[in-house]
């Protein structure tokens, strides 16, 4: 009977398949409210977007209506609706509201959006009748000014998101092992579909699997860190068109004792790989993941040349890019190779 295949710690796509569950401390995350803000999701920062300017709107639009409620301004202008001439020949001397052509809470609210997004039609203004309108009207003006500050940036940082400039960053789907300089090699292709450059690029792989120490505790997701080599040696790439990078499997290599007969019934092994680098364009790092189970690990394979010099210039076939061609292989692990070696 087949075994279940294990979950992905590392997507395709990079993403990580961990769920955070019974969260206590839930207020840590009121403590950085912008880098909470800028996580959620986007239908939840339009609506806070949105209900942050309408509840700002609508608070000032009380105090507005309160304001003139209190100073008379309502009595006085729903007067002078109902009958002009008359009014205008009983009002008192000098009668200055505090604002202007206010007569309901729909006209306060109104006037609450022309002070916050600063539009003025010229029908309503503050006058100097009323110094607690001017202390509203400065405060109401910070108050907006915060919250375009806040919004704005964090909208701005949603849609630069590292992230973003990972997805042209990409991995061959399938890793190959095969014979390189007479030795195993664990082998993935990796292309930037962007002209524009990643700055001081690193490229850096782990193997994820479930162990158990001598005393018996078990790590269900114990990380270890494996040696590459690419192109140009270390871990620094100069990711101008696709590379291969490679592991040699040796004996410091968890992949040592891996033949392709029991290759497929590692469900527990999982190589990550990790791309990291600055955006020339905005100078923002990024990283890109993705991850190889055992039965994305093709043996006796080696990716096919997609580069090429056509008329002065080097051309990429990207319809290439994650194609293989079987080659020659032992088949057989890398501890039993180097020990015939030896022998030999």
């Amino acid at each position: 009977r087949a075994r279940e295949r294990r979950a992905r710690f590392v997507g395709k796509n990079g993403a990580c398949n961990v769920a955070h569950k019974n969260i206590r401390e839930q207020g840590r995350f009121l403590q950085d409210v912008f880098t909470t803000l800028v996580d959620l999701k986007w239908p939840h920062t339009l609506l806070i977007f949105t209900m942050s300017f309408l509840c700002s709107w609508l608070l000032f639009g009380m105090v507005w209506w309160l304001i003139a409620f209190a100073h008379g301004d309502l009595d006085h202008s729903t007067r002078l609706q109902r009958d002009p001439g008359e009014e205008a020949a009983r009002a008192p001397a000098g009668f200055v509201p505090c604002v202007t052509s206010i007569h309901s809470f729909t006209s306060a609210f109104l006037f609450s959006i022309e002070v916050q997004v600063t539009i003025g039609f010229g029908g309503r203004m503050v006058t100097e009748e009323c110094p607690a309108a001017i202390l509203v009207l400065i405060v109401q003006n910070i108050v907006g000014l915060v919250i375009n500050a806040i919004m704005l940036g964090c909208i701005f940082m949603k849609t630069s998101q590292a992230h973003r400039r990972a997805e042209t960053l990409i991995f061959s789907k399938h890793a190959v092992i095969a014979l390189r300089e007479g030795k195993l090699c664990f082998m993935l292709r990796v292309g930037d579909l962007r002209k524009s450059m990643i700055i001081s690029a690193t490229i850096r792989m782990q193997v994820v699997k479930k162990t158990a120490s001598l005393e018996g505790e078990v790590v269900p997701l114990n990380q270890i860190d494996i040696q590459m080599e690419n192109p140009v040696g270390g871990n620094s790439i100069f990711l101008v068109s696709p590379l291969i990078i490679y592991h040699v499997i040796d004996k410091n290599s968890p992949l040592y004792d891996i033949s392709p007969l029991n290759l497929h019934h590692h469900e527990d092994l999982e190589i990550i790989v990790i791309l990291e680098g600055v955006v020339e364009t905005t100078g923002i790092t990024t990283q890109a993941r993705t991850s190889y189970l055992a039965d994305e690990i093709l043996w006796g394979q080696r990716f096919v040349p997609i580069v090429a010099e056509e008329d002065g210039q080097y051309s990429v076939d990207y319809s290439k890019f994650g194609n293989t061609v079987k080659v020659p292989t032992p088949s057989c692990t890398a501890r039993q190779l180097e020990e015939d070696k030896s022998i030999m």
